[in-house]
């Protein structure tokens, strides 16, 4: 074989192919992000990735919820327990409210 043969440069150009399919592999075995055929970052991900994306911001957004309610009774506990004017039907009716 010389180094100008047609069978030199197909060589070549199948040796630089494996190492690329085998460096991928790779990447993709150990969870690096593998490039696709345009140069774009392709990462792996679990069927179920998306349901359960969906599944956690619901529960974050009625976490959310409870938090803002808690802090409102809460302020509403801090007014009663600062409360100045000591007038029995104010505290009486900011009780009823909480429950």
């Amino acid at each position: 074989m010389s180094w100008g043969s047609p069978s030199f440069v197909l060589v070549i150009i199948g040796m630089s192919m494996v190492g690329w399919m085998v460096t991928t592999w790779m990447r993709a075995k150990h969870g690096y992000p593998v490039e696709n055929e345009w140069g774009e970052t392709v990462h792996r991900t679990t069927p179920d990735a998306d349901r359960k994306i969906a599944l956690l911001e619901g529960d974050n957004a009625k976490l959310a919820d409870k938090i803002v309610r808690l802090e409102e009774r809460i302020a509403v506990l801090e007014r009663i327990a600062t409360d100045t004017n000591g007038q029995a039907a104010q505290l009486a009716d900011q009780i009823d409210r909480l429950r």
